[in-house]
């Protein structure tokens, strides 16, 4: 059983910056792949990043690549999103995922909400013009 609590959301303006953390329970955290995802209010659920268990692998979706950046400190169990230069659209709840087990996904897998058993409650992140 794997438990998820995000934190480090909060209101920025367009072009800053914001440091999202999800400690997470479980002792066999470090092999289980990791993700954020998100969702604003009336749109679906998006893949934001992903990382495997060791951290070598990772996975951004088109629209953050370049800003937005995935790590895991597995002796914390905690796994972070470095977001920067912020934008208007990227105002959403942020969630934080866990994979079901040890694993390792391609880019197409990570994507999918339907490869994580474990789901944080989310952390809102405000972005202001």
């Amino acid at each position: 059983q794997v438990q998820l609590v995000e934190s480090g959301g909060g209101l920025v303006q367009a072009g800053g910056s914001l440091r999202l953390s999800c400690a997470a329970s479980g002792r066999t955290f470090s092999l289980h792949f990791m993700a954020w995802f998100r969702q604003a209010p009336g749109k679906e659920r998006e893949f934001v990043a992903a990382i495997s268990g060791g951290g070598g692998s990772t996975y951004y979706a088109d629209s953050v690549k370049g800003r937005f950046t995935i790590s895991r400190d597995n002796t914390k169990n905690t796994v972070y999103l470095q977001t920067n230069s912020l934008k208007p659209e990227d105002t959403a709840v942020y969630s934080c995922a866990a994979a079901r087990g040890p694993s390792f996904f391609s880019p197409s897998q990570a994507m999918r909400p339907i490869q994580y058993g474990y789901w944080g409650q989310g952390t809102q992140v405000t972005v202001s013009s």
